[in-house]
Formats: C-alpha cells, structure tokens, sequence
C-alpha cells in the first residue's frame, strides 16, 4: 500500500492514526462483551476504519454526517463521550435513545450525526434535505452520507442522486464497498463495473478511492468538501474496502473464500499505516504502546460507567408522552371579514398564509411551482414566495418525503404535495418508519405537512380516488387531519404546520370545488383532537368524516324526523373519542360512516372503543358503514354502487328500528 502525505502537517498523520485505532480498539473490545453476553449485537467495521474516520476528519465540525452501523469511527472521531456510546448499546438512559434503540439507530444533532434506520435508504434523501436547507440559509456546508454497496441497489439510492443532482445539493454520497450485502458478493448485486459509474447516470461527478488508505480518503474528501462548499453540488464516492467480519457477528464470514480475506487481512488500513507512520520516524514503539495503554484506560473507565448505571426504567406516562414532540397548540381567533370560498381556495389560502408567516417553510411537490399543482392550490405561489421555497420534485415520493425529513433536522418546516393521496405508497416507508418514529428514538421532531388529495366520487378509477387513513392511523407518531368544510380545513392546516411533528392531511377531492362556506380572509388557527357536533337529537350518534359528513347532511335534511348527534370528527389522530362516548351515553345507538372500503378501517376501531366504554348504555349494536370489499372502480354505476352512500339510510333505519 503506498502513502502519500500531500504536504499534511505531522501532526494530522499522527492525528489520523489515533482516530483510527480508538475505534478498533473499541470494537475489539465489544466483540469480547458479545461474546459474554453483555451486548445483544454488533455490526463490524473492521478494515474499514480509515473511510469513517477520513470523512469525518476532512469535514468541519458544524456539517452533518449520516453513518451507518460499520462507522464507529465517525461516532469517535466526532468525540461522543464514550460512556453514552457504550449506555446507548446496552440500553442504558444515558445512550442516546433511552433504551428504545439499539447500536447506531439514532441521532444527535449536538454532534451534527443523524443515524440510520434499518431501512437504509431513507437517509440518502435526509442527506438531500439537510443539504437543501444549508443552501436555503446560505450555509457554505457539505453534507456526507454513508450507504453500502447492497444499499445503492434500492429505490432511495436512485432517487436521492437524482434530487440532489436536479437541485445541486451539495452532498457527498459515500458508497463502502465492502464485497458483500450480508452473504450476497457484489457480482449478484450490479453488473456494471463499479459502483462509481451509476453516477454517469445522473451527470454528477464520481469518484473510486481506496478506502483502506487513510491518506487517500482524508485527502481527497478534504478537496471535494472544499469545493462543493464554494460550488454546490453533489458528488458520489466509491471506497473500495472491505469487511473482514460477518455482516453482524453471529453471521460468519464461511461463505467468504480464505484468500480472500487472506487478501485484504494484508491491507489492513491501521497497521499498514502505522508501519508507514514509524518509517517516516513519526511514531516510535513506545509512542505507539503509550497511546494503546491510554486508549484502553479510557475505554474502561467509560465501560465501568455505563455497567454501573440501572437498568433502564420508564413508565407508560413518559413513553406515550415521548411518541410526539410536546406542541402547546396557540389559539389565533379570525378576523371578522369572511368570503364565501371553496375547500379547495381554503387550503390555498391558509398555505399562503403560512408560507407568510413561516419564512422556514419550504414546500415541495410534483407540478407545484408555475403550474400550480394539479388541483391549483399553489397557483401564483412562486411569484409570492420564489422558486427556492417553491420546488417542482422529480416523481420520487420515498426520496421527497426523506428530503422533507432532512428540511426539519436543518431548522426548517417542510410541506409535501402527494399529487394523489394513492401515489403516498411509494413514499410509505420514510412516513412510517422514520417520520412517525423519530421522535420517540432519539427526541427529534419532523416537522413535516404531507398533503394528500383523496377519495372518490369523481370516477378517477382504483390509482386516483382513494381515501387511505387507515393505513397511518394504525402507525404511532403521525397525526391524521380529515377536514370536510373549507372554515375547518383553512384552520386546521395553519395548526398542521405550526406543529412540530409530522401530519398526513387529507383533503377531499370531490369536495374541493363542490363544498363553500363563509371563510374568514384572516389567518387562524383551530385545534386537533376536537370533534364538531354539526346536528343533536336523542335518537341515535352519527359519527364520520371527510365526504360521509356531507352524505349524512343530506339525509338528515331530506329526513327530518331522524332524530341524531351527527359528530364530524375533523381529526383522525388526535382523535376525540370522548365526544362520540358522551353522545352515545346519551342516545343509546352508533353508526360510523367511513368512505374506506370497511374491514381494518377507522370505524372499526372507534365501535370497538365505544363497546369497551359504553357497552352498557347501548340499546342496539354498533353499525359500521363502509365502501366494499373492491379496489374503487371507474365506471360511474360501479362507482356508486362501491360507495356507502347509497346504503347509510338503510342501516341507519333498521339500527332506529331496533
């Protein structure tokens, strides 16, 4: 292996070989405690210290860094205390996550570090989004994320690059090419030759490094970080290394050929370069036993501390207060001017206003800027608001969402447009598994509004007319707005963005043009978690939402003898169940009407509480009315014939009947 010193000062070649062996030293010795059992798990980066350690050293302390679980050395190098990284992998509080997370899951933004999800992908499009809001604030930063070779096979790969090489972000992709995704070589992975040229692809500049030369890598990225600070733009790294232990030690490493590792065991990047350093005279052999013997006092002074700390304890109070970021909802009453508008010019009107008040506030989506969005609530925002905080995306919903993610870890709020609430799918896993999660892992807010133009009624067939609540109300950590009248959604929509955590915002499309009401010109706010009593009777709880308050309206003006609470429950997370239990105590009957085909729907989770709490004051069972048990049809007849509109009278007298 040959060093070249590029001019460096002795004092960083001394400085990188330290940074180097404290990780080792480190994993070395928790690979004794795994296997005495005082650690559950742990993932190796041994040989591939000199990349964790470069990149982190070349760049300044202020810029982020997204590691994976094989970069320790980025963790050390940023000089974590050592005892929170040792409580952090048992469990301990004093970790990072409280116990909730386990070896490199979390983040701490004290150190500029955002850690991984299992998932892997999302973070390449964090990285984009941390990226964006430092050229959004004139920040002159780079932004490194690590992923693996396996990784950049998936979908978020693909999609983070093209962001970053559409918007000039810059960000440094950094790809450990280490042989193997788990037990799969990387002949069964890509076929092109190196992981470097997928960057041809997206016209952005790459770059193979030997990621066992620590010169090498510190050198280099140094450069490139200086220059994407001055010219943004994104740069994807390939460090050719590898993994001399199984993909998390109880793999093995069996299926990996002896001269193989016989190979690479001889590239070993520490002692390799720790034999460079004594040739140059710059480290002598007591030096080097000096700094080993101080290493290992500090590891288990730290180690000591962590195993004498209790074992983690909480109460189911501080783990459900700890699911969102604690948000004092702040009541800002209407003017008394009004206009009599549409729910479509009312979630345009508070989005403008909240981009007023929030000069944060950067909102992205497909054909939003000149076009105005599909629907035209963004009509005339890029004159008023510009192109920067205005953003067309390419057609990636998984690397938007991660984007918008990275937007709120950078001290921004960020707005995503879904153009149809059924594309949300391809964007799914970044909403639940890091938006929703955040928080309660590692206490970070996303401050996130993802709107999601919904629900049929408009013969847009099974791909543009869904209303899919219930696949987030299922997930803790999201709040779920379902506005039906255009006073409600300008309202909620303002709190929506005021709140620190992420919120799915539904907004109906059949109702967009087709519903009006008087709508204070103001800006105001209204609270989640507080259902409307739109009509009272004695007879019977209507509860509903979005397009069901409407049907029900209907029927209860064409039948007025129906005698009925009608509750629009306006949020679907926080969810007021409490005026549902008050109504039924008080009429002895429920329905709930949803548009959502029927089974593993919200209504049934709202029957099955009422039955738990009111069981005994019922005088007729629970009725759910829902859509059937069809992907939503085309064709108008089907249509109608799919949707519960139809058949709420029906069971909503035999239930009166009862």
């Amino acid at each position: 292996m040959q060093f070249q010193h590029h001019g460096l000062s002795p004092e960083i070649l001394v400085d990188l070989y330290k940074a180097m062996l404290k990780p080792r030293m480190i994993e070395e010795k928790m690979l004794i405690l795994l296997r005495q059992g005082k650690i559950s798990k742990w993932f190796s980066g041994i040989g591939q210290e000199a990349i964790s350690v470069g990149v982190t050293m070349a760049l300044d302390p202020e810029e982020y860094i997204l590691p994976m679980h094989r970069n320790l050395g980025v963790f050390t190098t940023r000089n974590i205390p050592l005892f929170r990284l040792f409580a952090q992998w048992q469990g301990k509080m004093s970790g990072f996550t409280k116990g909730r997370d386990r070896s490199f899951h979390f983040g701490t933004l004290e150190y500029k570090i955002v850690g991984m999800i299992s998932h892997l992908g999302p973070q390449l499009g964090v990285a984009d989004g941390i990226a964006l809001a430092d050229v959004l604030q004139k920040n002159k930063r780079a932004t490194a994320v690590f992923t693996g070779e396996g990784a950049t096979s998936e979908g978020d790969f693909h999609e983070a690059l093209n962001i970053a090489a559409v918007w000039d972000l810059p960000v440094l992709f950094c790809v450990e090419n280490n042989g193997y995704g788990l037990s799969t070589p990387v002949n069964e992975q890509f076929r092109c030759k190196h992981i470097a040229d997928k960057g041809k692809g997206y016209g952005i500049e790459s770059y193979i490094i030997d990621g066992n030369n620590i010169l090498e890598v510190y050198t280099k990225v140094k450069a490139l970080s200086k220059s994407i600070r001055q010219r943004p733009r994104p740069v994807l790294l390939e460090f050719k290394t590898f993994r001399m232990r199984g993909h998390e030690e109880a793999s093995g490493t069996k299926y990996v050929p002896q001269q193989l590792l016989d190979e690479w065991g001889a590239k070993d990047p520490i002692e390799n370069y720790l034999q460079y350093l004594k040739s140059q005279e710059l480290i002598s052999e007591v030096e080097e036993v000096a700094l080993k013997q101080g290493i290992l006092k500090e590891i288990d002074q730290n180690l000591q501390r962590a195993f004498e700390e209790d074992i983690v304890q909480s109460t189911s109070t501080n783990e459900l207060n700890d699911v969102y970021k604690e948000f004092i909802y702040q009541e800002v009453k209407e003017k008394n001017e009004v206009a009599n508008i549409r729910l479509v010019d009312a979630i345009s009107q508070g989005l403008r206003q909240s981009m007023e008040r929030h000069s944060n506030l950067v909102l992205l989506g497909q054909d939003i800027a000149d076009y105005g969005g599909v629907f035209k609530i963004t009509e005339g925002f890029v004159e008023a608001f510009g192109p920067e905080r205005v953003r067309n995306t390419p057609i990636c919903e998984s690397g938007i969402v991660s984007a918008a993610m990275g937007l709120s870890l950078n001290n921004m709020k960020a707005m995503v447009e879904m153009q149809f609430a059924d594309f949300v799918s391809s964007g799914f896993n970044p909403i639940v598994n890091y938006l929703a999660k955040v928080h309660y892992r590692w206490n970070e807010p996303a401050d996130v509004v993802i709107r999601m133009p919904c629900g049929a009624g408009v013969g847009a067939g099974p791909f543009h007319s869904q209303t899919n609540e219930a696949w987030f109300t299922k997930t803790p950590g999201l709040k779920i707005v379902y506005p039906a009248f255009p006073y409600d959604a300008k309202g909620l929509l303002a709190t929506a963005i005021n709140d620190p955590n992420p919120v799915l915002f539904f907004e109906h499309k059949a109702l967009y043009r087709s519903i009006y009401q008087d709508v204070p010109e103001s800006y105001y706010t209204l609270p989640f978690g507080k259902a409307n009593l739109l009509a009272t009777g004695a007879s019977i709880t209507i509860v509903t939402y979005g397009a069901g308050v409407h049907w029900v309206l209907e029927i209860l003006e064409k039948h007025p003898d129906i005698s009925a609470d009608l509750i629009d429950l306006r949020t679907l997370q926080p969810l007021d169940i409490e005026t549902v239990y008050t109504s039924v105590k008080k009429t002895g009957r429920c329905m709930i009407v949803q548009e959502d085909s029927l089974f593993g729907g919200i209504a049934s989770d709202i029957a099955s509480l009422v039955m738990e709490h009111c069981f005994e004051f019922l005088d007729a069972p629970i009725r759910r009315v829902g859509s059937m048990e069809t992907p939503i049809p085309f064709a108008k007849q089907l249509e109608e014939q799919y949707l519960p509109k139809t058949r709420i009278l029906e069971v909503l007298t035999a239930l009166l009947a009862y």
